[in-house]
């Protein structure tokens, strides 16, 4: 099997989907062949040269696309990419699939293997594949320091000669992944910390980290069988901003983490609560290349909203691309080593197995996730 990595085309993104710290697992599998598009590593430092003598090919990008029949990717192809790979070939990676269908069903009618890194199950075994848990981690961390520097004060409490400065208070909304990294960061930077989810399991696990969690009746919400919060209804939203917008009108930074897999992010922040806020105040909304949990918030601006800095900032983990693109490597080499067969040199597709039958979109001509049907 002829693997092939690329880079991403967007120059915002610097992480690789391979690491010198990770490559190792998969050059010693009987069979395999690794190549990547040259330049891969620029973004965390890493020389083409690093990979060459780690047993890897640097070639371009067209040459991975024609010449690999596995090839592993941070970002969806273009519908003319896929036309340049082999037919039976397998793409696998982070391919948003909800907003890149057009490019899934182009590989599809090529009979390209379709694996989707965001479709992989939340269940124990699959922890190590995890991409959207390991990069919304480092999202997290990376959005508390974007945040403070956009502060005009310090986080933490400081005794010093000319008096006593009080510690920054930080609010969280949402209390997933990216939400816990984001509490525990601003916790250990010395900030008072508060959050609030809609669902009441987490309030546990904000109080471990020394954080307060804000209570606010919505009524039956609860989360998905896969550990998501559900969407709320229309009242619901209502009742959240009403009650959060007080907690936000005394935080000098509030950090967003509200998203929905597959459908745009709730808007759980509008401009009344804003005009709340003390001027020069910060926002921070992680969902703004998903549509945003922030009335007004744009990617990569800094918008200005009655002297409140709303900041919108996309591929946050990339803000840390070394350990992000050592946690996607990880992500990405632990699928092909569980279901690569030394013996065929091939992936065996079992269907039966739960990890292939979430992640697996397209498969020898068919799509598999009647999502994309």
């Amino acid at each position: 099997m002829h693997i092939a990595a690329l880079k991403s085309p967007d120059s915002r993104d610097h992480r690789s989907v391979i690491h010198p710290d990770t490559v190792k697992k998969i050059t010693e599998l009987s069979g395999v062949t690794v190549s990547f598009e040259s330049g891969i590593g620029n973004g965390i430092n890493v020389s083409d040269q690093t990979f060459i003598e780690l047993g890897l090919n640097a070639i371009s990008r067209d040459e991975c696309l024609s010449q690999a029949n596995f090839i592993i990717t941070p970002s969806p192809l273009t519908i003319d990419e896929s036309n340049k790979i082999q037919s039976g070939s397998t793409v696998l990676g982070m391919l948003n699939p909800f907003h890149a269908v057009d490019e899934l069903k182009a590989l599809n009618q090529s009979k390209i293997n379709v694996v989707s890194m965001e479709f992989i199950p939340r269940i124990t075994r699959a922890q190590k594949m995890d991409v959207l848990s390991s990069q919304a981690n480092l999202a997290g961390y990376a959005a508390v320091l974007e945040a403070a520097q956009h502060l005009s004060s310090a986080l933490p409490m400081m005794m010093t000669a000319a008096g006593t400065l009080k510690p920054a208070r930080v609010f969280v909304i949402g209390v997933g992944v990216a939400g816990l990294q984001a509490i525990a960061t601003a916790k250990r930077l010395g900030a008072r910390v508060e959050a609030f989810d809609t669902r009441d399991v987490v309030e546990e696990q904000v109080k471990s980290l020394g954080a307060k969690f804000v209570k606010i009746d919505l009524g039956d919400t609860g989360q998905t069988d896969q550990g998501y919060a559900k969407e709320l209804t229309p009242e619901q939203i209502a009742k959240q901003k009403d009650l959060q917008s007080q907690v936000c009108e005394r935080s000098d930074i509030v950090i967003t983490t509200a998203q929905i897999f597959g459908r745009p992010a709730p808007k759980i922040i509008d401009e009344s609560t804003i005009k709340k806020m003390k001027p020069g105040s910060v926002i921070l909304d992680m969902a703004v290349e998903t549509g945003g949990n922030v009335e007004g918030s744009i990617v990569d601006e800094v918008v200005s909203i009655n002297g409140v800095k709303v900041v919108g900032v996309s591929y946050l983990a990339s803000r840390v691309s070394s350990h992000a693109s050592f946690a996607l490597s990880n992500n990405i080499i632990n699928w092909v080593a569980d279901f690569y067969n030394e013996e065929t040199a091939q992936i065996d597709f079992d269907f039966e197995d739960e990890v292939i039958q979430s992640s697996v979109l397209a498969y020898e001509g068919k799509i598999m996730n009647e999502r994309f049907a």
